[in-house]
C-alpha cells in the first residue's frame, strides 16, 4: 500500500448538519427549518456536483425561509466548517503516513468553496494533492471522479488505499481497483490496518 486516499468529511473534520443548526442560538423551529432548507435542499448536492454555486443557493434558501432567519442562513452556507472540528488522531495519522513515505490525497464531494476552508483543517500541509468534485463535475461513488484522481497523480489503483465513511463511495473505489476502508471516526482502528497491511 503505497498512497491513502482519503475523504474529508467525517474522515478529516466533522460533518454533521444537525450539529451545526444546533449550535445556533435559535428556537427548536428554526433549527429545524434551516436544517431543512439549507442542508437537505435538493439543491445542496447540486453545489457538490459543480452545477450550482453559494450565491445561487442562498437566493433558493432565502426564498424559502423567514427573513429573520437569512443572516444564520447565509452563516451556515458560507461558514458550515467554522470552527473546524477535526477528527481526532487524523491529523496525526496523516503526518505518519508522509513520514513513512506513503503518498496522500483528498477525494471529496465538496463545493467550490473548499479551497477556502481546505488551510484550516489540520493536517492539510502533509496531502500530495487533492481533487474535489464541484471542480470536477463528477461526484462519488460515480467511477469518473476515481479515474480523474488515479489518472492526475499517476497512481496504480492497486496501491491505494480509499478511506471513506460512506459505504457506496467505499464500494464506487473498489469497482475501479483500490482497496477501501469504511471509516467509522476511530483514527485508531485506520492506523492500525493501514500500518498491518
Amino acid at each position: 500500500m503505497r498512497n491513502i486516499i482519503l475523504d474529508m468529511g467525517n474522515v478529516l473534520l466533522n460533518y454533521d448538519p444537525a450539529h451545526f443548526v444546533q449550535r445556533e442560538d435559535l428556537p427548536p423551529e428554526d433549527r429545524a427549518l434551516l436544517l431543512k432548507h439549507v442542508f437537505r435542499a435538493p439543491e445542496w448536492p447540486m453545489m457538490d456536483a459543480g452545477a450550482m454555486d453559494e450565491p445561487e443557493f442562498e437566493r433558493l434558501v432565502y426564498a424559502r425561509i423567514p427573513e429573520r432567519l437569512h443572516a444564520t442562513a447565509r452563516r451556515l452556507i458560507y461558514g458550515w466548517e467554522d470552527p473546524v472540528e477535526p477528527i481526532p488522531g487524523m491529523a496525526e495519522l496523516v503526518k505518519d503516513c508522509k513520514a513513512r513515505g506513503m503518498g496522500v490525497y483528498l477525494l471529496s464531494n465538496a463545493s467550490r468553496r473548499q479551497p477556502q476552508y481546505w488551510p484550516t483543517i489540520p493536517g492539510h500541509e502533509y496531502f500530495d494533492g487533492t481533487v474535489v468534485s464541484a471542480f470536477e463535475r463528477q461526484v462519488k461513488p460515480g467511477p469518473e471522479i476515481y479515474r480523474i484522481l488515479l489518472d492526475r497523480f499517476a497512481l496504480d489503483p492497486a496501491d491505494c488505499l480509499f478511506v471513506d465513511d460512506m459505504p457506496q463511495n467505499v464500494e464506487g473505489a473498489r469497482k475501479v481497483g483500490m482497496q477501501g476502508f469504511l471509516f467509522k471516526g476511530n483514527a485508531d482502528e485506520l492506523r492500525d490496518y493501514i500500518f498491518s497491511h
